[in-house]
């Protein structure tokens, strides 16, 4: 009997006895509602969870990092050119009547003065066209030019109606730069000859502080400053005192601005006739 049980042994199949030796298979644990986790449907995602999903963690290309940078630029720029006309803006509203009509005067002024000095090259033309000895009439511009240009240049002495603005500066606190804005404001107002405590001021004139002094072209000048201008008076004094103008940036600094016209201001600080070193006519 026992041969027997042995024979059946060694005839039984491998798997069989493979099977017989290894333990019991254990069966997954069976979730709630009997059903395994491959078979439990998947729940769909919500609007919410969708957008935050797409959202987080943030996936940006150097194509969306430039477009970024382009559109916060262009919005700061919006931002600060916005304010600035805000400013403007309420500087205007909040400025008098009278004030206004004075900006708007001077604005007229300006134009007028662009005006007349069309019409008078146009004039120059004309004399020229119509002129029976061209070559006269042609010197004699070219000397009528001569001489505004001296006065421009500041080779020749002038004379005609104007103003004298004197700045009394006794804290010290008045600085080149305010000087320069002053010479600026008058130029944009017609000036035609100014003069600075007997500098004469041109085109290339230039103002640095030096101590508690301001200089002119390297000549250190001293308080009272007295400008001496001719133009014409209706103009230069209401551009010294627009709102926010010369006078009132001079005044916040403790200094004391008096502007008187005159029929006749005399500018007789000349200027040294200088030869340009490198600059030549066309015509030689």
């Amino acid at each position: 009997m026992s041969e027997q049980n042995d024979r059946d042994d060694r005839n039984e199949r491998p798997e069989n006895r493979l099977r017989k030796e290894l333990p019991a298979e254990v069966p997954p644990p069976v979730p709630a509602g009997g059903q395994t986790a491959q078979e439990q449907p998947q729940q769909p995602l919500t609007g919410r969870q969708r957008l935050v999903k797409g959202l987080w963690p943030p996936r940006f290309t150097r194509a969306q990092l430039i477009v970024a940078l382009l559109l916060f630029g262009l919005g700061f720029g919006l931002a600060v050119q916005v304010a600035s006309n805000s400013d403007t803006d309420s500087a205007l509203r909040g400025a008098r009547q009278e004030d206004l009509v004075r900006i708007l005067d001077e604005l007229d002024s300006r134009t007028q003065r662009l005006e007349d000095e069309k019409q008078g090259l146009e004039k120059q033309r004309q004399e020229l066209q119509s002129s029976s000895d061209q070559a006269a009439e042609a010197r004699r511009q070219t000397a009528e030019k001569e001489r505004q240009l001296g006065i421009l240049a500041g080779t020749v002495a002038a004379q005609g109606p104007g103003i004298t603005m004197t700045i009394e500066d006794t804290k010290g606190t008045v600085q080149a730069d305010m000087l320069l804005d002053a010479i600026q404001e008058l130029r944009a107002a017609g000036a035609e000859a100014i003069q600075v405590n007997g500098v004469r001021v041109v085109a290339g004139t230039y103002f640095t502080d030096s101590g508690k002094t301001v200089s002119v072209d390297g000549n250190k000048i001293n308080a009272p400053y007295r400008f001496k201008v001719i133009g014409k008076p209706q103009d230069l004094e209401p551009a010294l005192n627009i709102p926010g103008g010369v006078v009132q940036t001079l005044e916040k600094e403790q200094a004391t601005v008096t502007v008187e016209r005159s029929d006749k201001i005399v500018v007789d600080a000349l200027r040294q006739a200088k030869r340009p070193d490198y600059a030549r006519s066309s015509s030689q």
